[in-house]
């Protein structure tokens, strides 16, 4: 088999049907992001079934999702979390909030998902933590800040995941202007260098194309962590 971009979606199509399987609450709030409008930017249902193994083998018990989109990585999360855990997730616009909210109440989870809404950078400072686990998945040239709140808000041992980092290979390229990929290199040399978090990162292929994420876990919370001892607000 020719190693093509085809090839690689249609082994991520027989990877879902025999791992993830039919999901009727799943394909419904992905027929409602296509009936809305969104874009089709959500994380493959290999991917979505990972967030949801990690978060359960960490015990995660209280996440945290930067970019909600339509909810389909969301539902995920807050399968993992039980019935007794919590999800706040933080969707730039309104709109895709609501086309959010209606999936995540149809699924059955609504009940557990706090969806915040507006910028991260805005909304990130009025959230208390400590998060167990932070899915950080929206504009890449906020990366930076995400990952600093996701140490401030997180507590040693918080897994932080953040996706969309292999950019098609632009990454190794030093002299890009692209704002994604510089925000996704400048996200990937924090992960490197800040002695809060230990970190690794996997390039992959599949029906998003050439892509990745990288994988960390918070060694030591920052000093001026404002959620050590509270409550997630």
């Amino acid at each position: 088999m020719d190693a093509t971009a085809d090839a690689w979606s249609k082994t991520d199509s027989y990877l879902a049907d025999l791992l993830v399987g039919d999901d009727p609450h799943l394909e419904a709030a992905l027929a409602a992001q296509r009936a809305a409008g969104l874009p089709e930017i959500e994380v493959a249902p290999v991917s979505g079934k990972l967030l949801h193994l990690i978060a359960r083998i960490s015990g995660a018990r209280r996440v945290l999702e930067i970019g909600t989109l339509g909810g389909y990585s969301t539902i995920w999360l807050a399968r993992a979390v039980g019935a007794e855990g919590r999800v706040v997730t933080i969707e730039a616009e309104a709109a895709n909030a609501a086309v959010a909210r209606g999936s995540l109440d149809a699924a059955g989870v609504g009940d557990r998902v706090d969806i915040r809404i507006g910028r991260g950078a805005d909304v990130l400072p009025t959230l208390v933590g400590a998060f167990d686990l932070v899915f950080i998945d929206a504009d890449k040239e906020s990366n930076t800040i995400y990952l600093d709140w996701a140490a401030r808000l997180g507590h040693p041992g918080t897994v932080v995941i953040l996706d969309n980092i292999g950019r098609e290979g632009e990454i190794i390229r030093d002299d890009t202007t692209d704002p994604k990929v510089i925000g996704t290199r400048d996200a990937l040399r924090m992960l490197g260098e800040d002695p809060r978090f230990d970190a690794t990162a996997l390039q992959t292929v599949g029906v998003k194309g050439w892509d990745g994420f990288a994988v960390a876990v918070v060694v030591s919370p920052s000093d001026s962590d404002p959620g050590a001892d509270a409550a997630a607000g």
